[in-house]
């Protein structure tokens, strides 16, 4: 059974995407299986060498997740996360064994704070622990994967010691995290040289072992660490698509991807991603998980290829490179700012769409094109953006229980203001009237007495898309629920609409997770 790293060069960097993973452990960007399979299938497609496609043991639904993501997979290795312990293990072979190229990425914490604090365990007991967990796994799998959780506050003897049991018992990629994104370019770099040159003299065959860079952002060096670990002999860099992930995120797929294709006089190396899918990956899961990618969010933000300052745009003129280290097209940006109107047909909307980097089905497409023709009938003028808040808006309510109907605010100095709303819930329509101390909190008290819960407006945040008081408005809504968040976005020319979708896309994502909804108030005669 082949592996990632059989059969290329040594230059060649495997590309490991964890954003179904450890992207969606982020606070609010849970997606559904639909979803997480949409996105699945355009990271198999761009070349992405792993997918860890989720930690099976966590739920039923992580399960079927992994499980149907391993089934469809063409190209990529499909990996199920387990921590140390047999039943994780065995749940994480079970998910990935119907995948063409399955592996089963297990770990466990080596620093002497989580021994003490989270394992209270012995550096010994963690010895034996490595050892049983990764024969295990090298017994349902040819392809194992053993992370050193918290590897860069651990000591360098004790980290090396743990390696070379879980090489030994069986593990092929040997991953040393920067769990909690405390280390330096420098001391990264300088940790893998020394446990792979430990690797290298002690074990038959070591070279074979690839080395991996899993960091996080919490001081804004994951992708500098990711690249350090490369000089240091690391040839798999964990990343996910927009840096999404826990606290302050991952290391950003789009911009490990284009640094080494960038600067390849100072990184010799070599991916297998089809860059021009980048920023197509960014919209979906920027879409799927209601996650806006902030504006100068380098590779694919929206400001990423735009220049204003008067001395950049006279050299963007003269030649595009006195400022432009890469060009828009080689991450799939569209440079056209198209004015499409009212008159534009299904076929125009269609191209539009393929060079703003979606690919939508039949009835999706459908949909998003009755939404464009209303909404060209209420601008003057619909941008590219404008477009794109309208798709992302049809990705994220595609198989949506809860669904807006209409809306209708009575608002003004002289209160109180009143909301009339009719909301779709499980194909019933339900429509509800109130109060409300201004027009939003009226039109979210609508939706409280339709869906009662427990959920707590944690931000309610709204920006405009485009310039010009005929604006659609982007409005975010996060919704907090004991232990679990969860964020929805909408968009409208109307702002109140807007942030009635919001709320009902985050409602719906919260009804998914808690596997219940509730809609009380009486359906409206039709």
């Amino acid at each position: 059974m082949s592996t990632p790293q059989d059969h290329v060069s040594p230059d060649r960097v495997v590309i490991f995407d964890t954003t179904l993973r450890d992207g969606e452990q982020c606070p609010g960007a849970s997606m559904t299986l639909e979803e997480k399979l949409e996105v699945a299938d355009l990271l198999d497609t761009m070349g992405v060498d792993v997918i860890e496609a989720g930690f099976p043991i966590a739920s039923n639904g992580d399960f079927e997740s992994v499980a149907e993501i391993a089934r469809r997979a063409k190209n990529a290795v499909i990996a199920g996360l387990a921590r140390a312990i047999p039943v994780d293990i065995a749940r994480a072979g079970e998910a990935v064994k119907a995948a063409r190229r399955p592996r089963i990425h297990t770990f466990v914490s080596t620093s002497p704070i989580h021994l003490e604090h989270q394992m209270r365990k012995t550096q010994d007991q963690v010895i034996d622990i490595i050892a049983g967990t990764v024969a295990q796994a090298r017994n349902l799998v040819d392809d194992v994967e053993w992370s050193a959780m918290d590897a860069t506050r651990t000591p360098i003897d004790y980290l090396q010691r743990c390696v070379e049991t879980a090489v030994k018992a069986g593990a092929t990629t040997i991953n040393l995290p920067d769990t909690v994104g405390y280390a330096t370019p420098s001391e990264y770099e300088a940790m893998f040289r020394q446990v792979r040159a430990y690797i290298l003299d002690r074990v038959p065959n070591g070279e074979q072992i690839v080395f991996s860079a899993h960091c996080h952002d919490d001081l804004g060096l994951a992708v500098a660490n990711s690249l350090a670990a490369l000089a240091g002999g690391a040839r798999q860099i964990e990343c996910t698509i927009n840096g999404l992930g826990e606290r302050a995120g991952n290391a950003a797929l789009e911009e490990v991807v284009m640094a080494i294709r960038t600067r390849g006089d100072v990184l010799p190396f070599a991916t297998g991603i089809e860059a021009t899918l980048l920023t197509r990956a960014s919209k979906l899961v920027s879409a799927v998980t209601s996650f806006p990618v902030q504006y100068n969010k380098a590779i694919v933000g929206r400001n990423a290829f735009a220049h204003e300052s008067g001395i950049h745009q006279d050299g963007m003129l003269k030649n595009n490179t006195t400022y432009e280290i890469m060009t828009p097209d080689s991450v799939g940006v569209s440079k056209t700012s198209l004015v499409m109107g009212k008159h534009s047909g299904r076929a125009a909307f269609r191209d539009k769409l393929k060079a703003l980097g979606y690919e939508l089905g039949e009835n999706a497409l459908n949909d998003a094109f009755s939404r464009f023709k209303e909404l060209a009938d209420r601008k003057k003028v619909v941008y590219d953006e404008d477009i794109e808040a309208l798709v992302d808006h049809e990705i994220a309510v595609a198989h949506d229980r809860m669904k807006l109907v209409s809306l209708t605010v009575i608002a003004g100095s002289h209160g109180p203001q009143r909301a009339t709303m009719k909301m779709e819930v499980d194909g019933v329509v339900i429509t509800e009237e109130s109060a409300g101390n201004g027009p939003v909190d009226a039109t979210f008290n609508c939706i409280q007495a339709i869906v009662p819960h427990e959920a707590k407006l944690a931000l309610y945040q709204v920006h405009a898309v485009t310039e010009g008081t005929d604006a659609q408005a982007e409005v975010s809504v996060r919704l907090e629920d004991g232990d679990k968040a969860v964020t929805g976005r909408g968009s409208d020319p109307d702002t109140l609409v807007a942030s009635a979708q919001a709320y009902i896309i985050a409602l719906n994502k919260l009804a998914t997770k808690r596997g219940s909804l509730n809609a009380q108030a009486q359906p409206a005669a039709e």
